[in-house]
């Protein structure tokens, strides 16, 4: 080792060929030589043979630093120069030369006001400035790689442009708010990268960026430094439209997806369709069916296939299945182009354990809680976010604001809320720890949900936000200026559970359940609810919704299409999980394509075309949206006739527009079968699912249905014919709903 004495103290170069000192930036880059009169630049370029500086601006020579030892130490003054100025480094290696920009003169990239609120747990838009960002400075472009891990030791980023050499760009500390930064001008799109965390205890981690927007695949698991975001959206009319609806008067009939199992191409339908793909076809199917939004499953990047996406580990970064961000983009660009919103099933209320992801991130227990009562799930193996730390909200903020600002999507559905509400969520006693009242609600987890979407629906009008929650907790889309959590939707999985044991009934016994069926309407109007038929009833052994029926395939078809015709007349939004609509058998496999073959099938045909009719007769009927969250909007005609398992009730619209359903769970007909009418003009059969063209029996009302005495206190009633295991339609006939105009 050469005499050092001007450039490095003993200890220091030591430290730095070892990996162990923290405070790079006080000793590398460029900084004024201790007699004030010339600046010294020091610099550890490892396998280097002899290293210039340049002057960026001109390229021209400054000086030639000198080698402090043999591992790639070099330091030297710059003559009389005291100004600092952006240089470069010339580098000469055994086989090569290269001039790369050192990271270590540029100073701190960070925004008080920014990690201020970051810190307060309001910051929204924290992958702006944490994670891996494209910036320029002097007109030097680089990656800004930026990570919060306030109880680390010491933090490099490795990758590709460095060797994965933890020595090479140690970051710079922010002790006043735990952030870790390093501006890198070399680095290229598409590297991979990580974090190398040395934790207090002199542990070594890689770590994923948990900000990264692009992940490399399982097993490497590596963060990938993003292209420059140029996509150029069209979908500005969309957005102006959006901002403008009045979502819970509107017609919302969800087609609920995962991605990767919806339709595979290659010769043993092991390939998953590309964004493109899926633009080409997955896009006209949707609008071919009357759909008005498309569901996806998460797909923030999951390692693991068989978690669907519940697991994510880059809750950031778009998975790498099916195409790149742009092409993620160019996907819903292309359903709003064609009228179709697109909502993303997102995952705030656990995170697993992978070693690479969010778990024990800088050593500490920092995304999660310390105490395993109250930082584990028993039944997922998965970690609990601590909703009241500051930067996990501002993180878990900044996510949601994500998809919806950089990706234009139309809302969120939160999963498994339930588990963010309540402390003991399947716990015994003494698993858990009660609140600061000794309550079991989780308060943090409470004050946070609110936040999220207060500022959501400040800030992307039109957007909607939807929980998936089984129990009673009140108020879950009540605004939170009344106490509620100011969800837009809730899922209602009350009426869904009763109606699918409803469904496995033989018929002979369902007029021993008939208020399974009708017990919703006490609760209709609690919440503003989707009635959702979802990925969850149709796995882990449960079967399709065609195989929980009994009976022959007549009956289970017809079973099914007279159950749907009953959820569209349902007050509540739908939503329908793919191949539902045309009766897949088995249950889902998210391993391979739905059996789109089964369409050969008259009967799963007829399904088919039952699903695409009940979404038109929805769209063009307002009775049938309009008032779907007051009471006013639905009523019965007659809930009690278990005997019949018929139910017959109204839908109204504002205008009094209205339609009439009948509809009958039992294989038996009834002929001259009385209906209370509320209008005096004849009515109309407008849909029938018993029709052959769904695959039923022919048992319908062809004639129009003339109307006489009063009936289930109506003024009209008329005498229909209630197909075998069928729902029927009722509207007034048309010709005489004009004649009535015209004689007004």
């Amino acid at each position: 080792m050469t005499n050092n004495a001007p450039y490095f103290n003993h200890g220091t170069d030591i430290a730095l060929l070892n990996g162990d000192y923290t405070d790079v930036f006080s000793v590398l880059g460029m900084h004024k030589a201790e007699n004030n009169k010339t600046l010294l630049v020091r610099c550890f370029v490892k396998g280097a043979l002899a290293v210039e500086v340049l002057n960026l601006k001109d390229g021209k020579k400054i000086a030639t630093l000198s080698q402090v030892d043999g591992e790639g130490l070099f330091a030297g003054t710059l003559g009389r120069r005291v100004k600092p100025f952006l240089y470069s480094l010339k580098v000469t290696y055994p086989m090569s030369v290269e001039t790369i920009i050192d990271p270590y003169q540029f100073g701190s990239l960070l925004n008080d006001d920014d990690t201020y609120l970051f810190a307060e747990g309001k910051q929204q838009k924290s992958y702006q400035f944490l994670g891996a960002n494209w910036q320029t400075l002097a007109d030097v472009e680089g990656v800004h790689f930026c990570v919060w891990a306030p109880n680390a030791q010491k933090v490099a980023v490795v990758g590709d442009f460095n060797h994965w050499d933890a020595r090479q760009h140690v970051m710079r500390f922010h002790p006043s708010n735990g952030i870790w930064e390093i501006f890198l001008p070399n680095a290229k799109t598409g590297q991979f990268y990580k974090f190398k965390v040395t934790t207090q205890a002199g542990e070594l981690f890689e770590k994923a960026d948990p900000y990264a927007i692009q992940m490399q695949a399982a097993p490497g698991n590596s963060s990938v430094i993003p292209a420059k975001n140029d996509y150029q959206w069209q979908d500005k009319k969309w957005l102006e439209k959006r901002s403008k609806l009045e979502l819970h008067e509107s017609p919302m009939s969800v087609y609920e997806v995962h991605l990767a199992s919806w339709k595979r191409k290659g010769e043993w339908g092991d390939t998953y369709l590309s964004y493109e793909d899926l633009s080409n076809e997955l896009i006209p199917y949707i609008k071919e069916m009357g759909f008005t939004h498309l569901q996806l499953m998460p797909i923030s990047e999951y390692p693991f296939d068989g978690s669907w996406g519940y697991q994510p580990v880059g809750l950031f970064a778009a998975t790498y299945r099916f195409g790149d961000p742009s092409s993620l983009k160019a996907f819903i660009d292309e359903c709003h182009q064609n009228d179709i919103g697109v909502l993303l099933d997102w995952v705030p209320a656990h995170f697993p354990k992978d070693p690479h992801g969010l778990a024990k991130f800088d050593g500490s227990c920092l995304y999660e809680h310390e105490d395993p009562r109250q930082g584990e799930h028993p039944d997922w193996d998965t970690l609990i976010f601590n909703y009241g730390r500051g930067e996990v909200q501002s993180f878990l903020l900044s996510n949601a604001c994500y998809w919806l600002e950089e990706f234009h999507f139309d809302g969120l559905r939160l999963d498994a809320v339930s588990s963010m509400l309540y402390l003991d969520y399947s716990r015994e006693s003494g698993q858990w720890l009660p609140n600061e009242y000794g309550g079991r609600e989780n308060i943090q987890a409470i004050n946070f949900l609110k936040l999220l979407n207060e500022r959501i629906y400040a800030d992307y009008p039109g957007v909607t936000m939807v929980a998936e929650e089984s129990t009673a907790w009140g108020g879950v889309t009540d605004t939170t200026e009344n106490g509620g959590l100011g969800f837009g939707f809730k899922w209602n999985m009350g009426w869904m559970n009763d109606c699918l044991s409803y469904l496995t009934r033989d018929p002979i016994h369902r007029k021993h359940h008939h208020h399974e069926m009708t017990f919703s309407l006490v609760y209709a109007y609690t919440e503003q609810f989707i009635l959702s038929l979802s990925h969850d009833e149709v796995v882990h052994g449960k079967g399709s919704l065609l195989h929980k029926i009994p009976g022959d395939d007549w009956q289970k078809f017809a079973t099914l299409r007279a159950f749907l015709g009953f959820m569209w007349g349902h007050p509540g939004k739908k939503l329908l999980f793919m191949g539902t609509e045309f009766a897949q058998r088995d249950e889902w496999n998210h391993n391979q394509s739905l059996d789109w073959h089964l369409l050969q099938y008259a009967p799963h045909q007829g399904m088919q075309d039952w699903v695409r009719d009940l979404n038109s007769l929805y769209l063009e009927n307002p009775a049938l949206y309009e008032l779907d969250h007051q009471a006013s909007g639905f009523q019965w005609l007659d809930c009690d006739n278990g005997d019949a398992s018929i139910f017959s009730f109204i839908r109204y619209g504002k205008d009094s527009q209205h339609l009439i359903f009948v509809v009958n769970m039992t294989p038996q007909v009834h002929h001259h079968f009385r209906v209370g009418l509320p209008s005096e003009n004849d009515y109309i059969e407008v849909l029938n699912s018993d029709s052959p063209c769904y695959g039923g029996s022919a048992v319908s009302n062809g004639t129009i249905i003339n109307t006489d005495i009063a009936w289930q206190g109506m003024a009209r009633s008329g005498l229909v014919t209630v197909p075998p295991l069928a729902t029927i339609v009722l509207s007034v006939n048309s010709a005489d709903s004009m004649l009535a105009l015209e004689e007004d």
